[in-house]
């Protein structure tokens, strides 16, 4: 394989991931065989009702959060913080990101946002905003749309999953003028928050370890796989730049160990890459980008036609919610497949290209020898809690015309 074609077929990888694969047994301890003696008594009271709080059923059960414990699951870890972060770049508060991946194998995700809230809150006594963030599932701002007015997160359990499966992590937040900082281990805080001094930056780093209790010994995050979905990320949103730096400790093939990702452009730059090199019907592809006046969320798209096709496959799409991945689609890509079949509908009556011996598109019609990518941004009080639902930013669709149809524009 050539190295342009391993280049590309692992930024596909990124941008279309795969569909989850099946469940992975779970490296929690569990109790010794040789210890249990015995069958279970056949009584089934009260007392065998087991009440697990806190983080404690992210760590019996971690399939349930990240769908397994295998390498994708591992890395699903990192996609969670960096969501994170994104959020606070769609949202206009943020404009770096930077993600480090350290000697010792340890992650950080730095930006340059408003930082997670530190003063106490209100219904935890002796407990900051910060650390009731970090340990209590369905915690977070992003349910009223008040925060945030549109997110890929929608159920707050993203960074305390993370805090929950790793075996440490390390929260400073540049925040009001001061530098704070809080440790965690499993789920657990090593001490209350800390006020290391005062500074002018502002923003949030989250530093963390996976656990090789519930990963396994050796599971490491892998350069490469990190470089592409921070890469994937950048393309999703115009208005962010994300620094990659990596030890070279780290590397064992030909991942950059520094890095800088900006795409102005956004799908419509996605797309040009893609599709580089081969012959495409129109000169530039079909982009734009929709907001409604006075309304929350918008809609962006590129989409392309090759005469050449893409090996063996006759087309693809890729579609996007509030920048997270939506391989099953959505209302926002049905929506978007449905625009442009009437558009070319409409093109060709308009033409005269609907007449007996033409073929009419059909809601499939576009298909063949496309590629489009589509992205779309929906507010959080309209979200509905579907990966495929939530508000989404750029889709790519990219299509071959056929012989046998005539072509239209």
């Amino acid at each position: 394989m050539s190295p342009k074609t391993a280049q590309a077929s692992l930024f596909d990888d990124a941008l279309n991931p795969a569909p989850a694969s099946p469940l992975a047994e779970s490296h929690e301890p569990r109790p010794d065989p040789a210890v249990v003696t015995g069958k279970p008594a056949g009584g089934y009271s009260a007392k065998d009702i087991e009440v697990l709080e806190g983080l404690e059923p992210v760590r019996k059960r971690p399939g349930m959060y990240i769908g397994g414990t295998d390498e994708r699951a591992l890395h699903h870890l990192f996609a969670e913080v960096l969501d994170n972060a994104m959020d606070e770049a769609v949202a206009g508060h943020a404009k770096v990101i930077e993600v480090t991946l350290d000697a010792d194998g340890a992650l950080t995700v730095r930006d340059d946002g408003r930082g997670i809230p530190v003063d106490p809150h209100p219904k935890h006594p002796g407990k900051s905003a910060l650390e009731v963030i970090m340990t209590v599932l369905h915690s977070g701002g992003k349910f009223s749309g008040k925060a945030y007015e549109t997110s890929g997160g929608l159920h707050g359990v993203g960074v305390s999953v993370v805090n929950a499966l790793s075996e440490r992590v390390e929260v400073t937040v540049f925040k009001d003028g001061a530098e704070w900082r809080q440790s965690f281990t499993r789920g657990k805080p090593l001490g209350p928050i800390e006020n290391i001094g005062p500074t002018r930056k502002k923003g949030t780093a989250i530093t963390f370890l996976p656990d090789p209790v519930i990963f396994g010994e050796g599971a490491v995050f892998k350069p490469a796989r990190l470089y592409r979905m921070a890469r994937s990320k950048a393309y999703l949103f115009g208005g962010v730049e994300i620094r990659w730096k990596c030890d070279p400790s780290r590397i064992q093939d030909q991942t950059p160990a520094d890095a800088v990702f900006r795409f102005p452009n956004g799908l419509a730059d996605f797309l040009a890459e893609r599709i580089k090199g081969l012959e495409t019907v129109t000169p530039e592809p079909f982009t734009g980008r929709y907001e409604r006046p006075g309304e929350a969320g918008k809609v962006e798209w590129a989409v392309a036609w090759t005469p050449a096709g893409f090996g063996e496959a006759d087309s693809f799409i890729q579609s996007y919610c509030n920048t997270v991945p939506t391989p099953e689609g959505g209302t926002h890509e049905s929506g978007f497949r449905a625009a442009l079949t009437r558009g070319l509908k409409q093109y060709a009556e308009l033409v005269g290209r609907s007449a007996a011996g033409s073929s009419r598109p059909t809601t499939s019609w576009p298909r063949p020898a496309a590629s489009s990518a589509s992205s779309s941004a929906t507010p959080n009080s309209r979200a509905r809690p579907r990966r495929s639902c939530p508000p989404a930013r750029p889709s790519v669709w990219s299509k071959r015309p056929s012989p046998t149809r005539s072509t239209i524009g």
